[in-house]
């Protein structure tokens, strides 16, 4: 475990979230299930690094109630629905776009359904990020998401947007480290920006950190 990744864990403690480290991938399912109840009602926010290791079919045929939200065939009202469902979860299961050494986690969503159920609503919300998403300040968490995971994401869900094409995004970070709106595009993921820090509900979130890469 390196010092900024030491510094990180510590920094979420003081925040009130609880964090965990692992070396590999293969920990990380065996650790999420340790920290739910057989039964729980389950959600997730869109995430690579949770698709790497199967953990929506895991999930399923674990013992626990899946909203799912990835289901071959619903329409997109029913779709809605289901995001709507993951405020009453018993857990939500996401990633992070970036985690700062101030214990920060910091996300950008497209809709908002993600970062709005971290914030309020499961009991218990598990974020499982790797090593190479720790940034040493907020500002250099938004420069990792414009710079790698908004035009990653575009790219993986085939978004044609001015990431897409170049990637980087066209926006800048002011002085006073808002956010500009230059991309204009109908297909633009990079619309609520949210940073959580200290939390009033100790331990409601729990950060796992895992050395192997997985996501963006």
């Amino acid at each position: 475990m390196n010092e900024s990744t030491l510094k990180t864990i510590e920094a979420l403690k003081k925040n009130n979230m609880k964090p965990f480290y692992v070396e590999t991938k293969e920990e990380i399912i065996p650790l999420i299930e340790s920290l739910m109840e057989k039964g729980d009602k389950v959600a997730f926010g869109g995430s690579v690094t949770l698709s790497s290791i199967d953990a929506v079919e895991y999930m399923k045929n674990g013992g626990f109630s899946v909203i799912d939200r990835y289901e071959d065939g619903i329409s997109p009202q029913e779709r809605k629905k289901r995001f709507r469902e993951a405020f009453f979860a018993d857990v939500f299961l996401t990633s992070s776009n970036a985690i700062t050494t101030n214990g920060d986690l910091v996300n950008v969503d497209g809709i908002g359904n993600r970062v709005a159920a971290m914030i309020y609503g499961p009991d218990s919300v598990i974020v499982v990020a790797c090593e190479n998403k720790i940034t040493d300040s907020i500002e250099d968490a938004f420069d990792r998401i414009k710079k790698i995971a908004a035009p990653k994401n575009c790219q993986r869900l085939g978004m044609e947007t001015y990431c897409f094409a170049k990637g980087e995004c066209m926006g800048l970070m002011e002085e006073n480290h808002s956010i500009t709106s230059g991309c204009g595009s109908e297909n633009r993921i990079c619309c609520d920006y949210t940073i959580l820090s200290k939390q009033r509900a100790k331990d409601r979130i729990k950060v796992i950190i895992c050395k192997e890469n997985l996501g963006y």
